[in-house]
This record gives structure tokens, sequence and C-alpha cells, in this order.
């Protein structure tokens, strides 16, 4: 081999080596995660300056059949479901169907009196003081409560505080949002998602998790029980718009970039759903629509993540930086994918800060 090749393939391997480097810093980091955690398995989606840079699978998507997770793999995403539902609620919104200001009681039958002061805009931010029904007996999805039942059995509890009075994290205030998006369209939720968001995206893996539909790809949800995983427990909660959507990392990075320009929601939709809330005494809880916007050491950090029996996931977006990582996993830890999306988004901020 010549002078002048040699020179060229040292020449590559030197400016290769950084990148390599620090391609492997990002999978030492998440691998050492995984095995502190006990996690089976997890996919990853980078997405920098609008590009996918980096798209991997961890681990297995099913124990008992040692499947590989990569990325079509379908998980659960839990509360992510909630900015696709306050999503829809701005849709209508621009529709002329509702007002985030509107009194629910316009928009549901029946509410108790108790709720007569309580707005859409009040159930987005988690401020009606309505009692989440996380933990409660009665809401399993295998009794498929009516919006009715529903209602008059979630009536009975009184409101932990006056709305707006305080912050409190409500999976109710998103159900009745669901039953909001119904009422306003005429349309069944899933229906309308799906011709509203889904279909537009070309989100072709992206549905509700009810367990009894075949869904190719989908992950199996492990708990932990004295260390060793196990099957998550099936006797669910039904989240419904709160928290049922199932996804991958290549649907949800469509969602990501959906959220730049006005391919699926006005600037002034997007203002109203990225707008920290404020209290009744004026003060500020870093909270939009279904987006916590709470700044990570420093850059600005638009993010949700979501837990359910089973598993986790987190979106987290770094606009000013045009950096977005999500991350899910079928792991039981609430947090956990956020937490390893945030060191994560610090190796490729830092990356970043190195490069000026």
């Amino acid at each position: 081999m010549n002078r002048f090749f040699c020179s060229l393939f040292l020449l590559i391997g030197v400016l290769a080596a950084p990148f390599a480097s620090y391609a492997d810093k990002v999978d030492e980091l998440v691998e050492k995660e995984m095995k502190a955690h006990q996690v089976a398995g997890l996919s990853l989606m980078v997405v920098e300056n609008g590009a996918q840079t980096k798209i991997k699978g961890y681990g297995v998507a099913n124990l008992e059949w040692n499947v590989p997770v990569d990325k079509d793999t379908v998980f659960e995403i839990g509360s992510i479901t909630k900015q696709f539902t306050a999503a829809c609620i701005l849709l209508l919104v621009e529709d002329g169907k509702l007002s985030v200001d509107d009194k629910i009681s316009q928009h549901l039958k029946n509410t108790p009196a108790a709720w007569s002061n309580i707005t859409v805009r009040h159930l987005l931010t988690h401020t009606s003081g309505i009692k989440s029904y996380t933990g409660l007996d009665g809401f399993e999805f295998t009794r498929h409560l009516t919006q009715e039942e529903f209602i008059k059995k979630i009536g009975t509890h009184p409101l932990a505080f006056q709305p707006g009075d305080s912050w409190a994290y409500c999976n109710t205030g998103y159900s009745l949002l669901g039953y909001i998006v119904e009422n306003g369209s005429g349309k069944n939720y899933w229906e309308f998602i799906r011709e509203r968001i889904f279909q537009p995206l070309e989100m072709t893996s992206t549905t509700s998790r009810n367990p009894g539909v075949i869904v190719p790809h989908r992950a199996a949800g492990y708990e932990l029980k004295n260390h060793k995983p196990i099957n998550r427990d099936y006797d669910l909660t039904d989240i419904f718009s709160a928290g049922a959507i199932i996804s991958t990392v290549v649907d949800m990075a469509k969602w990501d970039a959906a959220l730049d320009g006005e391919k699926l929601l006005k600037e002034s939709s997007k203002q109203l759903w990225w707008t920290p809330n404020k209290l009744n005494d004026g003060k500020i809880k870093n909270y939009g629509f279904g987006w916590y916007l709470d700044p990570l050491d420093g850059h600005k950090n638009i993010a949700h993540g979501g837990a359910t029996s089973g598993f986790s996931a987190t979106i987290q977006r770094f606009p000013d930086d045009k950096l977005s990582i999500i991350i899910l996993t079928n792991a039981d830890e609430t947090g956990l994918a956020t937490s390893i999306a945030k060191k994560v988004a610090k190796l490729y901020l830092k990356e970043e800060v190195t490069k000026k």
C-alpha cells in the first residue's frame, strides 16, 4: 500500500476514534443502568438536528422466548399518553369545538356540584383538585366502566383542594379529558386520535394497549419480586386517555418531528401546550398541558415520562439544542427511563459544549 493511502487511513482512524468512543459511552451508560436496575429490554432513539443519529435495542423484549429488542419493539408509554390527549383537546380548540377555559360541566354530563368551577385547563394542568383513581378499587380494565359510571364513581370522593389552588398529579383529569374529546368530536377517543394524529403522522405501530388485541412485536412487561423478574400483574387499571398508548421509538420519533413546525398544531396551540401553569396565588408550576417544563443543567427541556405495570418510558426534548432522547423499557420502575435518558442527554449536551 502506498504512503498516501496509509496516511489517509490513519487520518480517518484518528477522526473516527472520538465518535466511536462517544458512541461507546452511550452504550456503556445504558448497559450499566440496565444491569443495575435489572431491566430486561430497552429501546433508544436519539434525534439530533432532525436526524435519527442513534437507534438501538438492548436486551430482550420477552424473557421467556429471549426475543431481542429492536427499533420495532412495541412498549407501553404510560403517561406520555397525556401529551397526545392534550393535543386532541387543542385540535378541538382549533376546530372551534371548545375552549380550554370552558367549565367541564359544559362537556360532561352529571358532574358533581363540587366540580362546578373546574375548567378544561384545570384538568390539563393537574390543578382540578379531583382525586386520582390510581390505586383505588373499582377502576380495573375488566370492569369496562362507561363514561357515566366513571364520573359517578370518582365523583363520590371530595376535592383535595379548590380548583387552581394547588398542583397534584391526577390521572382522573386526563381520563375525563378523553371523555371530553369523545363528546366534543362525536367519535370514540381511539378513533379520533387515530384519524387526527396517528394516521397523518404515519405512526403505524401506535395504538391502545388493550391486552385482548394481537399486537405484532409487543414487548412483555416485567416487575421485580425478591430481586427477580416476574411477569407483570395483568389486573390492570383502566388508564384510558391518561396512559394507555403503546408505541415504538420509531413512531415516537415521528411524533417528536411533528412537534416542530405546524404539521400537527398551530404555534398558538403549542404556546398553550408548553406554557408553565400559574396557580391562584400566582406561584408558577413548570407543567404545561401534558408536559413537564423543567430545565436540565440550564438547557430548556420539554419532557414527560410514563410508567405502567411492567413498563417505563420517556421523551426528553431539548429544543434549543435540537436534541431529543426517547427511551422505552419493559421495566417496572417509575422514573427509570427518564433518569437514564437525562444521563444520555448530558453526554450529548456535554459533547456539544466541547465542540463549541
